[in-house]
């Protein structure tokens, strides 16, 4: 169950900030967030710059379809020790060292082809960043639940989304940058070289403190079962069945044990918080180009403000999931992320006019920022510690899979009835979550009302 909210004063919710484990959320953010856009709206840009058809690019968002399966080989990243890497760095962080290998040797490979000629190729190499990326996501998001309590999560959340927003920029802002004074390739070259944040961070800084793989085996109730009726088999058969019952039956098992018959509403929740704005991302910056925005400030606008207030609403939804608790502030992300998605709407109709732009992407990103930070902390309040990265990979795969996949049918939508029709039926989509969140945050067991500040 989750512990009770303290209900701060401001000054003890900023010092959470200086703890190191929540600074090290900064540089694993922005190693989590640098591959992201290199393979949805930075690489639209680039397809679309280079004079691929609108529809293609949406169906290129379902590469981003892989980050809402991750859950499949979680419990692979959860439980299964790596030559070599888990004995000398742990589990962890030998996960995440062998996912960025993957993300470097995908970009590299991204750098070398011309999409024009190349494009199932261009497939090809996003997919092993996103399936690189997807498995960092998978080790950094266990890595940060298992670093602190539960009273340092909101905070380490909002770190992380900061640093998660500092790679954002990098790969949308920093790429587009050296895309115009350079080439697509040295852009992404660059972005391979930036890789070297979170390996860096991932050699200096120790592993989180758990139990062995052996010894959970051990304590799992369902695992010394299995090991009881089994006697007189094959031992490999009876060891490689404990792993499969431990690693794979047991994470959801403890879940629906734990929550019962609102399990099943809580995962729909899931489902839905971040649908719209994820339903229609892929058609942002396709709609920035049509209406006739140079790179330059698509650059400026979209990344440098845009990521600004990112920051700004991922600081304040940790300071106020802080203060207050996660209830209320989260039926205000799942409303603010939702609702914005109208200022697109706007914009489609305005044309090219900076001021409409503008005022899109502050609302949008300040929402994002701010949803982001409280639901994070949300879902790491459900994860049990015996199986962080198996039920958070879960959490986090459900979140976006149903918006990644709706987001591949965004050009044919666009092309039919245009931008601003699309914009209004995205926002559309998210209405469920905000009547979900409003549930939640009166049910005292899942998000318990803050306890009083001693005077």
């Amino acid at each position: 169950m989750t512990s009770p909210t303290v209900h701060r004063s401001w000054r003890d919710a900023l010092a959470i900030y200086l703890r190191a484990p929540v600074i090290t959320m900064l540089f694993l953010g922005f190693s989590a967030g640098l591959p992201f856009l290199l393979v949805f709206s930075t690489l639209s840009a680039w397809l679309r710059s280079d004079g691929v058809e609108v529809a293609a690019i949406g169906f290129f968002s379902w590469i981003g379809i892989l980050y809402s399966i991750k859950f499949f080989w979680a419990p692979v990243v959860d439980r299964l020790a790596l030559p070599l890497l888990t004995r000398t760095l742990g589990q962890r962080r030998g996960w995440m060292l062998t996912a960025q290998a993957m993300i470097v040797a995908g970009l590299i490979g991204l750098a070398s082809l011309d999409p024009t000629q190349n494009l199932v190729m261009v497939a090809t190499f996003a997919l092993l960043v996103a399936f690189g990326s997807a498995t960092q996501d998978i080790a950094i998001d266990a890595f940060r639940i298992e670093s602190a309590p539960d009273d340092m999560q909101a905070a380490m959340a909002s770190t992380y989304i900061i640093g998660y927003r500092g790679g954002l920029l990098a790969a949308g802002a920093g790429a587009l940058y050296v895309a115009s004074a350079i080439s697509w390739e040295a852009a992404y070259l660059t972005m391979a070289a930036l890789v070297g944040v979170g390996v860096i961070t991932v050699l200096l800084r120790p592993e989180p403190a758990r139990l062995s793989l052996n010894t959970q085996l051990i304590h799992e109730p369902r695992v010394r079962a299995f090991l009881r009726a089994s006697r007189g088999k094959p031992r490999h058969l009876r060891r490689l069945g404990a792993w499969l019952i431990g690693a794979v039956v047991c994470p959801f098992t403890d879940f629906f044990t734990r929550h019962k018959l609102k399990a099943l509403w809580l995962l729909v929740f899931i489902a839905m918080f971040r649908i719209s704005d994820l339903a229609m991302a892929s058609m942002a910056n396709p709609l920035y180009i049509d209406l006739g925005f140079s790179l330059a400030t698509i650059a400026n606008v979209t990344n440098v403000f845009g990521i600004a207030m990112s920051i700004s609403g991922g600081i304040l939804g940790g300071l106020l999931v802080a203060r207050y608790g996660i209830g209320p502030i989260l039926v205000l992300g799942a409303a603010a992320a939702t609702l914005t998605n109208l200022l697109f709407a706007a914009l489609a109709l305005a044309g090219q006019s900076l001021p409409f732009l503008v005022m899109a992407i502050v609302g949008d990103n300040l929402a994002n920022g701010l949803a982001s930070a409280v639901f994070i902390a949300f879902l790491s309040s459900l994860t049990s510690k015996a199986y962080t990265a198996t039920q958070y990979a879960l959490f986090s795969s459900l979140m976006t899979l149903p918006g990644k996949f709706l987001s591949g049918f965004g050009g044919l939508v666009v092309a039919a009835e245009g931008y601003a029709t699309f914009f209004v039926i995205a926002t559309a989509l998210g209405l469920p979550a905000i009547a979900l969140a409003i549930w939640i945050s009166r049910d005292r067991e899942l998000v318990p009302r803050p306890a009083p500040r001693a005077i």
